[in-house]
């Protein structure tokens, strides 16, 4: 493990990964929304917070984000960041309403942040 420390390509394929999750979860909600209004009796409405919620938190804290990693550690913040994004995509899993969803969804915009 010591030989990829400091590893320029072992960086930019960590970030890479990251960057393509937080990409991913942008675009697989909209394959979901004909089974969110099905299984959770969403309206369009909700719908469209669940995946605005996600993109506004996203947006407005992204430059917050990267004066934290200044401030923290960049590394310390990219590990806080996916540890929250992955519990909070587990919260968006088991969420039963949409208000449970749209709120995970939420969150997972600051842990994408």
């Amino acid at each position: 493990m010591k030989r990829w420390s400091g590893n320029p390509w072992a960086i930019l394929l960590t970030l890479s990964l990251g960057f393509f999750m937080t990409l991913l979860d942008l675009t697989i909600v909209n394959i979901a929304i004909p089974s969110m209004i099905d299984k959770l009796d969403a309206s369009l409405d909700q719908v469209l917070w669940v995946v605005n919620a996600y993109i506004l938190v996203l947006a407005v804290l992204l430059i917050t984000a990267g004066r934290l990693g200044d401030l923290w550690g960049k590394k310390n913040l990219f590990i806080a960041g996916v540890a929250l994004f992955t519990l909070s995509s587990l919260a968006c899993g088991i969420s039963q309403d949409p208000a449970q969803l749209i709120a995970a969804r939420a969150v997972q915009g600051l842990g994408a942040a």
